[in-house]
């Protein structure tokens, strides 16, 4: 007779196909849960970082085109650390993409906010 299997995540007998692990969908989610958590974890807060310096973005930027200060981003919680891309126009000016929603560090602290097409 064929050795009994056991669920990898709660250990209860496995009932059906030779190569199932889990006995049910909820242990098997379980498992992979816990497996992934940490990767998981900094996936989760570098999205919600980038969505919240999105929203202040888009909240400043209401013409598509518009400036403001480092401090009024910052009073914001904008992170400058937290950005999707970056783009280096012809002349050599760089800007900060998250996702459509864009910055151009200006002097004196101001910056320009841009929206691409």
């Amino acid at each position: 007779m064929a050795e009994e299997r056991k669920c990898l995540e709660c250990n209860d007998r496995i009932i059906g196909r030779a190569d199932k692990k889990f006995c049910s969908d909820a242990c098997r989610n379980a498992y992979n849960n816990a497996l992934n958590k940490d990767s998981k974890n900094l996936i989760r807060t570098v999205n919600n970082r980038l969505r919240k310096n999105y929203r202040i973005l888009e909240t400043l930027n209401t013409k598509d085109k518009t400036k403001t200060t480092k401090d009024k981003l910052l009073s914001m919680g904008f992170n400058f650390n937290y950005f999707t891309q970056i783009y280096t126009t012809k002349a050599g000016s760089v800007y900060y993409y998250l996702y459509d929603q864009g910055y151009l560090p200006l002097d004196n602290d101001y910056y320009l906010l841009v929206k691409k097409d």
